[in-house]
C-alpha cells in the first residue's frame, strides 16, 4: 500500500489532450507522464518500466496494455468505456474504472431536451426569428409532430435509462424498455427484443452502450417497426445505430425525425444526416457542462488516489471487478 504522501513516485500515463481539471489533480499528486496519444509504438523504455496507470477518455487497445508490463489501472474518463479492451485487461490482470452515476443526471436532462427538439423543432424556430423571418414571413408554421399521446420506448434501462425514464412520467407519457434482462423492481413494461419494443412505440430512446453486442443493433428493421409516425433518439453510442439505413428512414418516411447526441464516426457526421430536415443533431454533448465534466474528472483521478493508497477502485467496471491489486 503505497501512503499519499509517497503518491508522486508514481507514474501515471496520460496520452492525448485531457481534462484540464484533472490534469492539475494528477500532476500535484502522481508523477504525470505524457504521450501524444494512447499509441504502442510511442512507448519508451523508461514508460515501461515506471508507469502503473493510465488515464484517459478510453481508446485503450490490447497493444498499449501489452507495452507496458507494470500497468495496474486504467481510470477511464466517461461511463461509457466500449473503446477500452476490457477482456484483456481482466486477462492481465489489469482494473477498469469509469465514472459513472456522476453524469446521469447530466445526460438525462439532455436527453428530454434534444427529444422536445426534435418533435417540436425548436431549433428550426429559433432560427426563423435569429434571421428576421418572423418579421419578414410571420408567425413560424405549426409544428408537424408533438409530445402530446407519444408511447416511449428506452433502449438500455440502466442508471441513465432510469434517469431519463423518471423525467418521462412528468409528461404523463407511457414508458416501456428493452435490456438484455428485466430490471428487478421496475414497473415499466418489458420488452424481451428490440423490436418487439419498436413496435410497441413510436418513439424511441437509445441510451445502450456500444460494443459488439450493440452494433448497428437500431437499423432497417427497427426503424421499419418504430413506424412514420415514429421518432428516434440516440444520447448512448453512435455504433449502435445503422446510419445508413437511418438516413434512409428520414429520407422516405419510414419514420418521422432523429434527434442525435452521438455518431459512429465522431466528429465525422454522415452528410445524408446533416442535410435531412427532420433531423435534430447536437456535437456529443449529453455531459457537457463545466459541472459534470468536473464531477467526472474528480471521479476519474479519485480512483487513482483510491488504488495507490487503499488498493481499491472505487467504480470498477463489471469486467475487472475481480482484478486484485499487485502486491
Amino acid at each position: 500500500m503505497t501512503k499519499p504522501e509517497q503518491l508522486q513516485t508514481v507514474a501515471v500515463l496520460v496520452p492525448g489532450h485531457f481534462h484540464d481539471h484533472a490534469v492539475e489533480r494528477i500532476e500535484r499528486t502522481f508523477k504525470r507522464v505524457k504521450i501524444e496519444q494512447a499509441d504502442p509504438a510511442l512507448v519508451t523504455d523508461d514508460m515501461r518500466r515506471n508507469v502503473r496507470a493510465i488515464a484517459s477518455f478510453a481508446g485503450i487497445n490490447a497493444g498499449m496494455m501489452d507495452a507496458l508490463p507494470n500497468l495496474e489501472l486504467i481510470a477511464s474518463f466517461g461511463v461509457g468505456y466500449d473503446s477500452v479492451d476490457v477482456s484483456h485487461a481482466a486477462a492481465k490482470n489489469i482494473m477498469v474504472t469509469n465514472t459513472p452515476d456522476v453524469l446521469t443526471e447530466e445526460v438525462a436532462d439532455t436527453t428530454i431536451g434534444l427529444l422536445i427538439n426534435t418533435i417540436r423543432d425548436l431549433w428550426r424556430a429559433e432560427t426563423w426569428l435569429r434571421d428576421g423571418s418572423w418579421v419578414r414571413k410571420g408567425n413560424y408554421p405549426l409544428s408537424r409532430l408533438t409530445l402530446r399521446g407519444r408511447k416511449v420506448g428506452i433502449f438500455g434501462m440502466g442508471r441513465i435509462g432510469q434517469a431519463i425514464a423518471r423525467r418521462l412520467e412528468a409528461f404523463d407519457l407511457p414508458i416501456a424498455y428493452h435490456n438484455r434482462r428485466q430490471v428487478e423492481g421496475l414497473a415499466y413494461a418489458y420488452h424481451p427484443t428490440l423490436k418487439g419494443l419498436a413496435e410497441a412505440v413510436d418513439t424511441l430512446i437509445s441510451v445502450a452502450p456500444g460494443g459488439a453486442s450493440t452494433e448497428k443493433a437500431v437499423n432497417a428493421e427497427i426503424l421499419s417497426a418504430l413506424g412514420p409516425n415514429g421518432v428516434f433518439v440516440n444520447i448512448g453510442r453512435g455504433s449502435t445505430v445503422d446510419e445508413p439505413a437511418l438516413a434512409a428512414a428520414l429520407a422516405n418516411g419510414t419514420i418521422a425525425a432523429a434527434g442525435l447526441d452521438v455518431f459512429a464516426d465522431e466528429p465525422n457526421v454522415p452528410k445524408a444526416l446533416l442535410d435531412a430536415p427532420n433531423t435534430s443533431l447536437l456535437p456529443h454533448v449529453g455531459s457537457a457542462s463545466e459541472h459534470t465534466r468536473r464531477a467526472m474528472a474528480d471521479l476519474c483521478v479519485d480512483n487513482l488516489v483510491s488504488w495507490f493508497t487503499e488498493r481499491r477502485p472505487l467504480t470498477p467496471v463489471p469486467e475487472t471487478v475481480q482484478v486484485k491489486a499487485r502486491s
